[in-house]
């Protein structure tokens, strides 16, 4: 393994790669945390927190989930969330939530922390809501209902997420994750990305997304979706195989240039994780 993300994605021409991509915060912190557990409160902890979960899961990309840091911010912060509802500008409270100066230190710790913890072994990825996803979860931190969020929106949001991972550009980030979930949601003119898509390009960053199958763009470095056809070409593809895994349903057999990607649910317990982490790894 290396640093970078996109020198370990399996490729269709016959590199191999990644086979494992666990999205495993949630549960992690349900169980080495307990319920009410936050790793974010400093840099110390969240690196404790991280050894203990990446030991447990053995991984083959490490994730560290920027939308998380943010969440338990603003819990603790109170103050932040009311500033964030002040303008009614739908863009406002993603705008306001990610120019907070404290948080973005705090990121840049841990970025630090992990990555001199991780010694080049295993890439690290930050993993991020897609621009309209954050957009209408920043809204409902503020105490907003439900927003209307367009193209042009979805590029503003884009913009203040490029500046915040700006701030750890000094690091050695394996790549940026972008999710839009599992269903995709609306779709959104890849265009409004490209504020993100400059970004990790710029720093020699793997780019990728998590999406509803027959989403492809070849912006990205690697798609994530639950198993369909596979674009064309010299393409890393993640089958997202959460539902089935967790079924106990048959497996989808890995083909040239793919690999597995699977959400372990919160409540999730540790002999039925560590059965199918083994069923993924064969």
């Amino acid at each position: 393994m290396s640093q970078r993300l996109a020198d370990d994605l399996p490729r269709p021409s016959g590199a191999n790669g990644i086979r494992v991509w666990l999205k495993s915060s949630g549960y992690a912190r349900r169980l080495l945390l307990g319920e009410a557990g936050d790793p974010w409160e400093s840099a110390a902890n969240y690196l404790a927190f991280f050894n203990q979960a990446h030991g447990l899961l053995k991984p083959d990309v490490a994730e560290l989930d920027v939308g998380e840091l943010y969440r338990s911010w603003v819990v603790r912060h109170p103050e932040l969330k009311a500033e964030m509802g002040a303008k009614k500008r739908t863009a406002f409270p993603l705008k306001r939530m990610l120019e907070e100066d404290d948080p973005r230190r705090l990121l840049a710790e841990v970025v630090e922390a992990v990555v001199a913890s991780l010694r080049g072994q295993t890439p690290l990825v930050l993993t991020m809501p897609a621009p309209r996803q954050w957009l209408a979860e920043a809204s409902q931190l503020a105490g907003r209902g439900d927003v209307e969020v367009d193209d042009d929106t979805v590029e503003d949001g884009a913009m203040y997420m490029a500046d915040l991972l700006r701030a750890v550009s000094g690091h050695p980030i394996g790549g940026l994750l972008l999710d839009e979930g599992s269903d995709g949601g609306e779709t959104v003119d890849i265009e409004a990305y490209r504020p993100l898509i400059n970004v990790a390009r710029h720093y020699r960053w793997g780019l990728a997304l998590r999406t509803r199958p027959g989403r492809a763009s070849a912006e990205f470095d690697t798609i994530i979706s639950a198993p369909g056809e596979a674009p064309p070409g010299d393409f890393a593809m993640g089958c997202d195989i959460s539902v089935p895994l967790w079924a106990n349903d048959a497996l989808p057999v890995l083909e040239s240039g793919q690999y597995y990607f699977a959400e372990i649910p919160v409540a999730a317990q540790p002999e039925a994780v560590l059965q199918h982490l083994a069923r993924m790894r064969g």
